[in-house]
């Protein structure tokens, strides 16, 4: 064997090696993105749960929950009452119409049978909400506040993942933090729209 013949191995084994790495390296950047693409779709089914929570718990009590414990127990005691709105018009002797509202209370159904039942969500563990998924076990940050809008006071609430698992999103001390709510704005809108 002659050393051109050792050498287009030698060469050729290089460079199944190269293509192998660089396959590698691709193959693993991908799979990080599709995993942190799948954590992030679950972080966010829990703020939007979470969300639909705070927003009967404002309606229920005029504010919104601070920590998680004052909304873990809404949802496992608190009710929410269904009202029926009747509006009746009545025309006026001289054209102009009168409208009467009223209304009724027909009932209540508990917060946790009408925010998660099975049907909505057949793996609910109520237990489970408040940690962010792919944390290892770390729990949504709660914040609720009143601010001042054009004179007048209103309630905010936010909620965020404490430690993002997007590289993205952790800089400038997690600026880009999924979260829902707002601390500065009356939003109830996610920051992943």
């Amino acid at each position: 064997m002659n050393l051109s013949k050792v050498l287009s191995i030698v060469f050729f084994l290089v460079a199944i090696g190269l293509g192998y790495f660089l396959w590698k390296g691709v193959e693993d950047v991908v799979e990080k993105e599709e995993r942190i693409a799948l954590i992030e779709s679950a972080i966010i089914e829990k703020l939007q749960m979470l969300r639909d929570a705070q927003l009967a718990y404002e309606a229920s009590n005029g504010k919104y929950a601070d920590n998680w414990d004052s909304l873990k127990n809404f949802i496992q005691e608190g009710e929410i009452w269904l009202v029926e709105r009747l509006e009746t018009t009545e025309l006026l002797d001289y054209g102009k119409e009168e409208t009467t509202v009223t209304y009724d209370t027909l009932g209540s159904v508990s917060v946790i049978d009408s925010l998660f039942n099975d049907r909505k969500y057949p793996d609910f563990d109520l237990d489970r909400l408040a940690v962010v998924p792919g944390s290892g076990g770390k729990m949504f940050e709660f914040f609720a506040d009143r601010i001042e809008r054009n004179s007048y006071e209103v309630n905010v609430f936010e909620i965020r993942d404490p430690s993002p698992i997007n590289p993205e999103r952790r800089l400038n001390n997690n600026e880009r933090a999924l979260k829902v709510g707002s601390r500065t704005d009356a939003s109830t809108e996610g920051n992943w729209k």
